[in-house]
C-alpha cells in the first residue's frame, strides 16, 4: 500500500462526467459541500494534529486502533449514493472526525476524480482510495439474475483483508445505496466473541432454499455443506468485520473456492451473495435487523416500492433494483425515498450533448 495520508482537497465547485448504462448521454454532476462536523467533547484523541499525515514511525488515523474503520466501494455510477451514505454517516455519529473511511475502486477507474470529488463535498474527510484489480475476479464471476449484480466491484468485499492494510484490524463495511439515521459506532462496537468472523443481521424466516439451485441441492456432498449449521441468509451491505480472522482464516480463498465451482456447474443465480452464505451462513454474529431495513429498492426484477420490516430503524438500505436517486429524478419515487433525499448532495445534473 502507497504511504498513508489524508486527502484536503482545495474548496472548488466539481463537476463529474457520469455515464449511467442505462442513459442515452452522459450526465453532468455537480455536489454540494457538506458542512464540516466536529467530535463531542467526550471523544477520544484519535490521532494528535502533528501526526495525521502519516509522518515516519507515527501512523495516522487510517491505521489507528482508536479510529472507527469504514470501507465501501467507490465508482462513478453509484458516486451520488455514496455521498449521501457517507453524509448521514457523519451527522449522526458522536465522534466524528475518528472515522477513517477506506473506498475501493476499480483499478481502472479515474481514481484522481473519484477522490476529487469525495473531497470537494468532504474537504476534511480522513480517507484513501484503494486500486482494485478486478481482472483478477472477473474470471470467476459467472451471470446472475441482474447484469448489474455482476459488476466486478461488488466482489470486492471479499478482499477487504487483502487490499486493506494490515494495520485495519476491524471494519465496518457498506453498500452505497444506504443512509444511517443513528451513531455508526454503535454498529462498530458489535460482539463478534470467539470465533466469528464477521456480523451482519440475519433472517432466517427468509426461504435459504431459495438462493441455491436445484443442482445444488440435489448433489449429496454439495447438499451437506449447512448439515451442522443453522444457516439463515444474510445481507452482505452491512457488515462487521474481523479483518485479522478473515487473514488467517484465508476466507477469501474459500469464497473463490465457490466461485470456481460455480463456473463449472451453476449452483446459485444471486451475485455474490451466495459465496458469502456457503462460507458464513450459521457461523456469524447476530446483529439486531435495525441495523438493515433492507430491501427498499425492490426485486432484482422491476424494483417495486416497499415498506420497512417491523421494528425500530437505523440504517436504510435500497438494495433491489430501485436506487432512491433514480425513482426521485424520474418523479416515480417510492414514499420511503424521501428518507434519502434529504442527504442528497446533488447541487444539479444536465445530460451532455454528444459529438455527431
Amino acid at each position: 500500500m502507497p504511504k498513508t495520508q489524508l486527502f484536503h482537497f482545495p474548496l472548488l465547485l466539481f463537476t463529474m462526467v457520469v455515464a449511467f448504462a442505462a442513459a442515452a448521454t452522459p450526465v453532468a454532476l455537480q455536489f454540494k459541500e457538506a458542512p464540516q462536523f466536529y467530535n463531542s467533547p467526550d471523544c477520544a484523541l484519535v490521532v494528535d494534529k502533528d501526526r495525521e499525515s502519516g509522518s515516519d514511525g507515527e501512523p495516522s488515523i487510517l491505521c489507528s486502533d482508536r479510529a472507527l474503520h469504514v470501507a465501501m466501494t467507490l465508482d462513478t455510477a453509484y458516486i451520488r449514493g455514496t455521498l449521501a451514505a457517507i453524509l448521514s454517516v457523519l451527522q449522526h455519529s458522536s465522534c466524528p472526525q475518528n472515522i477513517a473511511f477506506h473506498f475501493v475502486a476499480s483499478a481502472t477507474a479515474n481514481a484522481s476524480l473519484l477522490r476529487a470529488t469525495v473531497s470537494s463535498s468532504f474537504p476534511f474527510l480522513n480517507f484513501y482510495v484503494y486500486p482494485f484489480d478486478d481482472t483478477s475476479v472477473s474470471r470467476l464471476i459467472s451471470t446472475s439474475i441482474r447484469s448489474a449484480l455482476d459488476c466486478p466491484l461488488n466482489y470486492a468485499r471479499s478482499y477487504l483483508a487483502d487490499l486493506l492494510p494490515s494495520c485495519v484490524h476491524r471494519v465496518v463495511y457498506l453498500d452505497s445505496d444506504l443512509v444511517l439515521v443513528d451513531d455508526i459506532a454503535k454498529l462498530a462496537a458489535t460482539q463478534l466473541g470467539d470465533n466469528s468472523v464477521l456480523a451482519a443481521p440475519e433472517y432466517c424466516n427468509a426461504n435459504f432454499t431459495s438462493y441455491f439451485t436445484p443442482s445444488f441441492w440435489s448433489n449429496p456432498s454439495l447438499s451437506l455443506t449447512f448439515a451442522n449449521r443453522k444457516a439463515c441468509y444474510f445481507n452482505t451491505g452491512v457488515m462487521v468485520i474481523d479483518l485479522d480472522r478473515w487473514r488467517e482464516g484465508d476466507y477469501t480463498t474459500k469464497i473463490e473456492e465457490w466461485m470456481e465451482l460455480q463456473k463449472r456447474m451453476r449452483i446459485y443465480e444471486l451475485g455474490s451473495l451466495p459465496p458469502f452464505l456457503l462460507v458464513f451462513a450459521g457461523n456469524i454474529a447476530p446483529v439486531d435487523h435495525r441495523w438493515n431495513q433492507h430491501g427498499l429498492g425492490g426485486d432484482n426484477f422491476r424494483g417495486l416500492c416497499r415498506d420497512l420490516h417491523r421494528g425500530p430503524v437505523s440504517l436504510l438500505h435500497w438494495s433491489g433494483k430501485g436506487k432512491p436517486w433514480a425513482r426521485l429524478d424520474a418523479n416515480r419515487p417510492c414514499s420511503l425515498d424521501a428518507l434519502w433525499a434529504p442527504y442528497d448532495l446533488l447541487q444539479w445534473q444536465t445530460p451532455l450533448a454528444l459529438d455527431s
